[in-house]
């Protein structure tokens, strides 16, 4: 027992679930400050490991939810956390949780140091939430967050930006290094924020054709439109495009992947 007559708990990191357990209270500080919780806020926060972030965020937001699937780290948050009576542990797997169960009348606000193995697919299934979600600052490798803040003719553009910025908008806040965390990652990691359109800004009549254009594309990336959309479109009606299709994937906007997809939508 410790002398707040506490049980001592230890971790180690597991690699199955991607754990890097952040200790800077530098960087702690600064991405609280980015996200300014407030009393009222529907807070969720996805991994919250071993408490680091949860302290501050449930000090300043008490009805905090928390999404975990390692069950060996219940024990080590609700010693630190049991006496917030509206702080709640969700011992789940956040790739199946459905974000709707915790919906109010106030958006959600989500929060999390994301294991780097799943990251890129958890941001699709929360996009899938995007009308429910105010926003999201997640912590993830820095590359990955150099791609969904890329622009066209911009080296990091890709399928994950077009994808991500078709839905929000896409905030770089600052980057992390190796020595914030125990264990080291071999990697890099930033901060970003990913706010939801209010209204999407283009709109794509049938999404399924935008995220298969997106991808053909970006599959053959070094070679020209005018090639990958040969998977989707008679040499006619490429020829008919309002668009120069000897330009690359990565010239494209993404207001012009969503007019194309449009497009192939009416040959369908």
């Amino acid at each position: 027992m410790n002398q707040q007559n506490q049980p001592v708990f230890k971790h180690r990191a597991r690699k199955r679930f991607g754990q890097n357990f952040l200790n800077d209270a530098n960087i702690i500080e600064r991405i609280v400050r980015s996200v300014a919780p407030k009393a009222d806020d529907n807070l969720v926060e996805i991994g919250p490991g071993q408490g680091a972030i949860t302290a501050p965020l449930v000090s300043a937001c008490p009805q905090l939810n928390v999404i975990e699937i390692d069950q060996d780290l219940i024990p080590i948050l609700l010693a630190q956390f049991a006496k917030y009576d509206d702080f709640k542990i969700h011992r789940v797997d956040a790739l199946k949780f459905d974000f709707k169960q915790l919906a109010t009348d106030k958006p959600l606000r989500i929060v999390g140091n994301l294991p780097y193995n799943i990251s890129t697919p958890l941001i699709f299934h929360l996009l899938s939430f995007q009308n429910k979600i105010a926003d999201m600052h997640f912590m993830l490798q820095k590359e990955v967050v150099e791609r969904l803040a890329s622009n066209e003719n911009e080296k990091h553009y890709g399928r994950l930006s077009v994808m991500v910025q078709y839905y929000c908008q896409v905030e770089y806040l600052f980057a992390v290094p190796p020595e914030s965390f125990d264990p080291q990652p071999k990697v890099d990691s930033a901060i970003v924020k990913l706010t939801p359109h209010p209204q999407l800004p283009f709109v794509a009549s049938n999404i399924e054709i935008l995220s298969k254009l997106v991808n053909i594309c970006f599959q053959q990336r070094r070679k020209t439109l005018r090639n990958s959309l040969k998977q989707l479109l008679t040499k006619e009606q490429i020829q008919s495009l309002p668009i120069d299709t000897n330009l690359r994937p990565e010239n494209i906007s993404v207001k012009e992947y969503v007019m194309l997809s449009n497009i192939i939508a009416t040959y369908s």
